[in-house]
């Protein structure tokens, strides 16, 4: 029997052996499952792969993971994973293999791709889930999961050459405010890539004040905002406010997200005001 949070894809022509898909959760060594734990346990310690580049955990780095699960793990970058994935792929079919990413395992379409280059070549996979910051962002603020519309990436003005809000950003926000609906919007991550291209020591994390500030200028500097910072740490900060109010802010080490709430349930504006501190002229409910 497959354990009631793995899926299974099941090759046309299976191997003998597996590539699991774990994903780490939302912020150090301890956050993955258990059932995480014991696939990583049960590889082989040179059958280990992981990225970090969709997403990172801020509260551990790759030695502290190493060291909680006694393995030795090859980080790939975007192109070792999406261009040149031979490594991982070769390993799934001569063992047990287990790659790693922050959060759950299948949110990039980067991971689905990868998962369905081993279906092709006949590799079964499983997938084992974790936290991700979309369940975190609902379950710290009260916003309840499915009053959220589409989600949107808000990135730095250098990494889309304008410097001004992306259009679609916006427009995200407006069509699902239209239909009463909050938007999550993730905050920009460059680890490896900088402003001149190609950089292995540059890592730089959008903070939610410097996000704020963006929508506040582009957009709408009295609409209501909720910070979530430092999801899944033992010290995890919620916050609601204007966005004029929140860029001034301090919010201290990354992860943040900033939510853009739509139609408020009297559920959800009771939690943000005893929650996040929100004002009781903004979170009005419906």
């Amino acid at each position: 029997m497959i354990p009631r949070n793995e899926t299974r894809i099941h090759a046309a022509t299976p191997l003998a052996r597996m590539l699991t898909f774990v994903g780490l959760g939302l912020y150090d060594e301890s956050s993955i499952t258990v059932e995480g734990r014991d696939a990583i346990a049960d590889a082989d310690a040179d059958a280990v792969f992981a990225e970090f580049y969709t997403s990172h955990l801020v509260g551990a780095d790759v030695a502290d993971i190493e060291a909680s699960h006694d393995v030795e793990i090859e980080v790939r970058d975007r192109v070792g994973v999406e261009q040149r994935p031979e490594p991982i792929l070769d390993a799934g079919a001569s063992g047990d293999a287990v790659f790693l990413t922050a959060g759950d395992t299948m949110i990039s379409t980067t991971h689905v791709d990868l998962r369905l280059r081993a279906h092709e070549r006949g590799i079964e996979t499983r997938v084992i889930h974790a936290p991700t910051a979309e369940s975190a962002a609902s379950s710290l603020t009260g916003l309840q999961n499915y009053r959220f519309g589409k989600a949107t990436t808000l990135p730095f003005e250098w990494a889309h050459g304008a410097d001004v809000v992306p259009g679609s950003v916006i427009d995200t926000i407006e069509d699902n405010r239209t239909r009463g609906l909050h938007t999550l919007c993730y905050l920009d991550i460059k680890v490896g890539r900088g402003p001149e291209g190609a950089d292995p020591d540059f890592e730089e994390y959008m903070s939610a004040d410097y996000a704020a500030g963006l929508l506040a200028e582009s957009w709408d500097p009295d609409a209501l905002g909720v910070v979530v910072a430092r999801a899944g740490s033992p010290d995890p900060v919620v916050r609601a406010d204007r966005l004029a109010a929140l860029a001034d802010a301090d919010f201290g080490d990354p992860l943040h997200m900033l939510i853009v709430p739509g139609d408020l349930h009297h559920v959800e504006a009771d939690a943000l005001c005893g929650l996040a501190g929100a004002p009781d002229d903004l979170a009005t409910p419906e």
